[in-house]
């Protein structure tokens, strides 16, 4: 591996074929300096290649790996055994391998299958905050590293664009936790709510920033509104130029930035241009992290004070059974006029959800991502 710089070029590896065959002439070249590997995505493999494990440990031991959490589903109202069992396997793995931080994404997962489902917003109160901070304290004693949450693709209203920023501020400040910015995720919501980027940006702590995400996604069309077009963080294209835009707007904000890291599903890198336009795309991340300064990282992120954990987790009966009629009502919609109708009726109505401020057409793209994925990724 070459020297490293101070903003570590990184990508997403994990034990897909063509994922790996995109990134093995990144390896052979030296050019990856940190890899961020999806623990939790295993649960189906019973053993790791032994070559997978060597280079997550050679990673490791440079304080170069990185693990990012996708089926933890941080905000659910009850906690399942599920969510003990990946807190369990997080600490077998901290042990195995040496983490520089664990990341997770925000929200909970739809679907009755714990590896089904999609990831789902939340009413943001002081009962969710309290929640969300008792499993952060939970991840981060398992871990034993910083803890961090990636900020949301997908809103349903704009005040909530508006108060995300804010409020992953308050859910991380008792853990000393960060933020990952996924700079597609932003770019999703600039495009589906008309925003004007520095506008959104003054909305974030960016001294909360320890690591950066860019990505590809798809444009998706809306019934509701044909002109319109909802773009999705579906992870299956390049990096568009707006988001390597953001990419050098955001860096030199971000004073305690560590990682910048590229991802793509290996189901979208399946023919060598594919594999090629992702190489080109880590090419170009790497020459704009070296167009900037060393930043001077003045937060470890790690708990400013021993934390206290509960004997059992935090719940939130309400919120549970109101996540359980959310996640039906999209899975099981006939139609978006449906959809409202079961809304009104439901104990989401005259809640702190305010369904009735959902935005039409991104209630629509909604339906079409919890129906498309309450099967499986």
């Amino acid at each position: 591996m070459k020297q490293q710089s101070q903003i570590l070029a990184s990508v997403a590896c994990n034990l897909d074929q063509h994922l790996l065959q995109a990134t093995l002439p990144l390896f052979i070249d030296e050019q990856v300096e940190a890899i961020e590997w999806s623990f939790d995505t295993l649960y189906k493999v019973r053993n790791i290649p032994d070559w997978f494990v060597e280079l997550l440990t050679a990673f490791g031991k440079e304080g170069r790996l990185i693990g990012h959490g996708v089926f933890f589903s941080l905000f659910s109202g009850k906690w399942n055994p599920e969510q003990e069992r990946w807190l369990n396997h997080l600490k077998k793995v901290s042990g195995n391998f040496t983490f520089d931080h664990i990341t997770e994404h925000f929200g909970f997962m739809t679907g009755e299958d714990f590896h089904k489902g999609a990831p789902i917003g939340i009413p943001y109160n002081a009962s969710t905050l309290a929640l969300g901070i008792d499993r952060l304290k939970r991840i981060q004693a398992a871990c034993q590293c910083p803890v961090g949450l990636e900020n949301l693709a997908f809103s349903y209203s704009l005040e909530e664009v508006k108060r995300h920023g804010e409020f992953l501020n308050e859910l991380i400040e008792p853990v000393n936790g960060f933020i990952i910015f996924d700079l597609h995720n932003f770019y999703c919501q600039l495009h589906n709510f008309s925003l004007d980027a520095e506008e959104l940006i003054q909305l974030y702590p960016l001294d909360r920033v320890r690591e950066i995400h860019i990505s590809g996604g798809s444009w998706e069309q809306t019934d509701l509104q044909p002109q319109r077009t909802i773009r999705r963080d579906t992870h299956d294209d390049a990096v568009p130029e707006a988001v390597f835009e953001l990419l050098k707007q955001i860096v030199p904000r971000c004073p305690n930035l560590k990682f910048v890291v590229l991802e793509q599903l290996g189901s979208a890198l399946d023919t060598t241009e594919r594999q090629q336009q992702f190489q080109a795309d880590f090419a170009t991340l790497k020459s704009i992290l070296t167009t900037f300064g060393s930043p001077k990282p003045t937060n470890d992120f790690l708990p400013k004070s021993p934390l206290l954990l509960a004997k059992t987790a935090a719940e939130d009966t309400q919120l549970a059974l109101q996540q359980q009629e959310l996640s039906t009502i999209l899975e099981n919609a006939l139609n978006y006029e449906n959809a409202v109708a079961l809304l009104a009726k439901s104990g989401l109505a005259n809640s702190d959800w305010k369904v009735e401020e959902w935005s039409p057409y991104m209630l629509e793209t909604a339906l079409r991502i919890a129906q498309k994925w309450k099967n499986g990724w």
